[in-house]
């Protein structure tokens, strides 16, 4: 009785995960109200240092402050250290408390993890102890080797006249660890807008995020296949990493190709820059949305069709298991095999020589309508709070009611980065109000815990049901 108690109680993996993240925010939050020294000017209200503490707990990089001018050195030091601990992510916090327990994978945290749950599910052959272990060296090398890159180029070429060893140590610190983070965090006031001429830079910063990106079982992998080879021996490589690493070069690619089409003669943005510079600044447009949060070029300048292209790769976002949000990559690639094999008029949805799981195929179906509905809510939402129920120029607008600035398109772009925590904005974000501001924090919560993860959480699974309902089948006309 006692233990069937106990079990009753205990938490899942996912409510886990929720009440772990709720825990940072709410430690975040209370250390930026209650610590001394962290700001140069006056003390977030309760309200700005949730938004904050969530941003970074939760890897966005939306501010409602200037990082750069409005915290000290402790205060930056603050905000790194919940970058940190909320970058590892899903994965790393559950790896860390299935380690600490000395407790073997459940069904359910194998799922979390990233697995199926089956011995034939994603990359069967990584060893779950070894993925544990190698998530905090990945995270360690990473972050280490941008750390002295950033230094080495940041000596070489300073930043700015007459700054020192240990600042320019810390800014490259700070980068380096918001990189691998996909959090968009920056101690410069135009996060990396000053290095739009220093291409160097900005391959470090796009290797840190996409490492990050790209998710710790597949860094596992790659791990293994240049093991093997060195060996001279055979490994192959799995469907999630060959799906992973495919479909995130492929949107690579049509992100960079759009901004070079779309802004290559904007004066606002890439139009003054040296060929070269737009090259590598298109690339960087491409790769921030993966939810790294980094801008080289204000967004608030783009056109309208290059926001609404970095809308629909911010929703995407990176590989499962990593440091990025959004849908994933691998929802998208089974969407887009899946609808190939409907037209084609196959029943199964095959990739590489191999089939999909039926199961697999709803979770990524389910999984798109449920971030389609949390981002389309957060908009409609949003739009309310801050665009206003009246028309410009009307009776309200005539009694003093202060116009936004942005339109419909601005509070869209804003939602998207926030539900997906890529942390892009085209500048509402200190003008939210309070309502808009509260909005943003549900957003980028949902958004880092993951939509399904956070639904399930809502709810505990019933030991005692075992049966599975099936009724009379019935069709219906689709199309």
């Amino acid at each position: 009785m006692g233990r069937g108690l106990r079990r009753e109680r205990r938490l899942s993996p996912s409510q886990m995960l929720v009440v772990t993240f709720l825990g940072l925010i709410t430690g975040g939050t209370l250390g930026l109200k209650l610590l001394p020294g962290l700001y140069t000017a006056d003390k977030l209200g309760w309200l700005d240092a949730l938004f904050t503490a969530t941003s970074a707990s939760c890897v966005t990089g939306l501010v409602v402050v200037d990082t750069a001018t409005h915290f000290t050195f402790a205060g930056q030091a603050f905000l790194l250290l919940l970058i940190q601990a909320g970058g590892l992510g899903m994965l790393g916090l559950a790896s860390l408390i299935i380690v600490t327990l000395n407790s073997r994978l459940s069904l359910r945290q194998d799922v979390l993890a990233g697995g199926s749950g089956t011995p034939g599910g994603a990359a069967a052959h990584v060893k779950v102890r070894s993925l544990v272990r190698d998530v905090f060296i990945f995270t360690a090398l990473a972050e280490g080797i941008g750390f002295v890159l950033l230094f080495g180029l940041w000596t070489i070429w300073p930043i700015r006249e007459g700054i020192g060893a240990g600042e320019t140590a810390w800014h490259a610190l700070f980068h380096a660890i918001s990189a691998f983070c996909n959090a968009g965090f920056s101690t410069f006031s135009d996060s990396l807008m000053g290095m739009q001429n220093r291409p160097m830079t900005q391959i470090v910063i796009m290797g840190g995020c996409i490492s990050g990106a790209l998710g710790f079982l597949t860094l596992e992998e790659i791990k293994l296949w240049v093991q093997a080879r060195r060996r001279k021996k055979s490994f192959r490589l799995s469907l999630h990493t060959r799906l992973v690493l495919v479909t995130f070069g492929i949107l690579l690619l049509i992100g960079w190709a759009a901004a070079m089409s779309l802004e290559w003669a904007n004066n606002r943005t890439l139009g003054p820059l040296a060929v070269q510079d737009k090259i590598v600044n298109a690339l960087f447009c491409s790769m921030t949305p993966r939810t790294a949060g980094f801008n080289t070029v204000d967004f608030d300048e783009t056109l309208p069709a290059t926001k609404f292209i970095t809308i629909l790769l911010m929703s995407i976002g990176g590989a499962p298991g990593g440091t990025a949000g959004g849908m994933k990559v691998t929802t998208i690639g089974i969407l887009a095999a899946m609808a190939i094999a409907r037209f084609r008029g196959r029943p199964t949805t095959d990739l590489w020589d191999r089939t999909l799981p039926s199961a697999t195929t709803q979770r990524a179906v389910g999984l798109f309508a449920f971030s389609f509905t949390v981002m389309t809510a957060g908009l409609l939402l949003l739009t309310i709070t801050e665009l206003g129920a009246y028309y410009p120029g009307d009776q309200a607008a005539a009694a003093g009611v202060v116009e936004s600035r942005h339109d419909f398109l601005d509070h869209m772009f804003e939602a998207a980065s926030a539900a997906n925590t890529v942390g892009l904005s085209t500048g509402p974000t200190p003008d939210l109000s309070p309502a808009g501001r509260f909005l943003l924090v549900l957003l980028m919560f949902i958004g880092r815990v993951g939509p399904l993860t956070f639904a399930a959480a809502l709810s505990r699974d019933d030991p005692n049901q075992r049966l599975v309902k099936r009724y009379a089948q019935e069709d219906v006309i689709v199309g």
